[in-house]
């Protein structure tokens, strides 16, 4: 299933999404109507709302909703850095001495920085370095902890799209990444969260990001360094992992920071990843409200 939070008659709703066609879930009183209820009921959710899609009596189209960040404010947003070897060779090009990780190197960002698919990236006041970051997101879809990488993948809920949007001089200047990582409308993820069972693969899928049409980052996340089991055990072995969690798990080469290409005000950011859809957003500047 490709997991979507729409807005319909200005209700907000979960549903399916299934080519130009969405399954509201609101038809049947025995599935949660918010994604984190729904990612926090389990497989049982996920049994009763296939059940529904293969016999719905609502059919709504797509271009009825606006679709809206699946999760609307995600308990842990968690990042990885350096976790692609053509990454961390264009850093080491470009002047930084940087030994390949032997552990995932990992920050957060915070849960209020969640946005849309399809909404707008602020370009804050207080900086010029606004950069972008395509990322194969990982959704965990129930409450674990000490989990090995081998049983890693029954605790995965989906994966999704993302863009760890980042504010370099903000991440640069101190020790730890999670400022300049955490501005307000810096995760834009989605469209939906394709469930598991839909991807063959996780870590065979290629990865494009564009601004403005021109091809930026052009991947494959065969190339993670720490891959997406080996994340969650890392992880795991620290703290709880909650259903609806997400994990980014890094981004490869290409990114504006090494040619000084920062975001600026009208651009698009486009990120695509294979079987998982785009997302789409417009850069604006801040407005102090």
């Amino acid at each position: 299933m490709r997991l979507i939070t729409f807005k319909n008659n200005n209700k907000i709703g979960i549903g399916s999404l299934k080519g130009d066609q969405v399954i509201p879930f609101s038809q049947s009183t025995e599935i949660p109507d918010d994604m984190l209820s729904f990612l926090q009921e389990g497989e049982g959710a996920i049994t009763k709302a296939n059940d529904l899609c293969n016999n719905p009596e609502e059919i709504i189209t797509l271009k009825e909703v606006n679709i809206l960040s699946p999760i609307s404010r995600p308990p842990k947003i968690i990042a990885i850095g350096l976790n692609y070897a053509d990454h961390l060779e264009e850093i080491r090009a470009a002047g930084r001495n940087m030994d390949t990780p032997e552990v995932p190197m990992i920050f957060n960002k915070q849960s209020l920085s969640a946005n849309g698919p399809y909404d707008e990236i602020h370009k804050p006041i207080v900086s010029d370095k606004l950069d972008y970051e395509g990322e194969l997101t990982i959704v965990i879809g129930q409450n674990c902890r000490h989990v090995s990488k081998d049983d890693a993948h029954k605790v995965i809920a989906g994966y999704t799209v993302a863009n760890d949007v980042s504010v370099r001089d903000w991440q640069m200047r101190v020790p730890t990444f999670t400022i300049g990582k955490s501005f307000d409308t810096h995760c834009p993820f989605g469209p939906a969260i394709v469930t598991k069972d839909e991807i063959a693969d996780p870590h065979n899928l290629y990865l494009k990001t564009e601004v403005n049409g021109e091809i930026r980052q052009e991947s494959n996340t065969k190339h993670l360094i720490f891959n997406c089991f080996e994340l969650i055990e890392h992880l795991s072995t620290a703290f709880t992992l909650e259903a609806g969690d997400l994990i980014l798990t890094g981004t490869p080469s290409g990114v504006g920071v090494v040619e000084n290409k920062f975001l600026k005000a009208n651009d698009v950011v486009k990120i695509s990843i294979d079987k998982l859809g785009y997302i789409e957003n417009k850069v604006v500047n801040e407005v102090l409200k």
